[in-house]
């Protein structure tokens, strides 16, 4: 895999060479059965760098959360937004991560001229864009983007864990643990879990009234 050393935007293409403000986009969610799905975009600042950048999932929480408030302090601008539980229902996961990333650079109050996104899909943006496979390794706003979303994404954990203790939600995030799993069969599902996934839509099944 390139790393972020050997790996230059202008490898996209000539539009990617020009100068111009670049934003970084990353999701945290996609995989849970609860709670809303959030994306970050970054425009970094090239007179404040920023060490230490990594995709968030081979960081540190607690390294997460320095580089979380270094981020905000130092990038020309950045934005967290999100797509509930009833939009993922709806819509489908793909397209409610879609929309939060489209919530998330329509929110930077710098417009871009060129958007990076971690992947292999790229929301509809009104600026020119490319989805970069591993990105969150490779390109430091991406990086800084994955941050944002996994630690937001994380506090948000520790709030429903706080609504809804037996479920421990801060411990499994959400995902699909054995002990998630478990805590859905004993005590049902909460308001914020994802009716459209399947552990869940089998256990509100199975606890449906019959029909006359």
């Amino acid at each position: 895999m390139p790393s972020r050393k050997s790996f230059k935007l202008e490898q996209l293409g000539p539009l990617w060479a020009r100068p111009g403000l670049v934003a970084g986009v990353d999701e945290a969610g996609r995989g849970p059965l609860a709670g809303p799905v959030v994306a970050a975009a970054v425009i970094l600042d090239d007179l404040q760098p920023i060490r230490g950048l990594a995709d968030s999932k081979k960081l540190s929480p607690r390294r997460r959360e320095a580089l979380f408030d270094e981020i905000r302090a130092k990038a020309l601008a950045c934005c967290i937004a999100e797509a509930s539980v009833e939009e993922i229902d709806s819509l489908n996961i793909l397209q409610a991560t879609l929309l939060a990333m489209r919530r998330a650079v329509n929110g930077l109050r710098l417009l871009p001229h060129r958007v990076v996104v971690d992947g292999n899909r790229l929301p509809a943006l009104p600026m020119p864009a490319a989805a970069i496979v591993q990105g969150d390794s490779k390109v430091a706003a991406i990086s800084a983007a994955s941050i944002l979303a996994k630690v937001h994404r994380d506090r948000l954990c520790q709030a429903l864990h706080d609504q809804h203790p037996a479920y421990n939600f801060a411990g499994h995030k959400g995902y699909p643990t054995a002990e998630h799993l478990a805590a859905l069969q004993l005590h049902g599902a909460c308001p914020a879990h994802r009716r459209s996934y399947a552990p869940v839509r089998a256990v509100l099944a199975a606890t449906a009234p019959e029909q006359p």
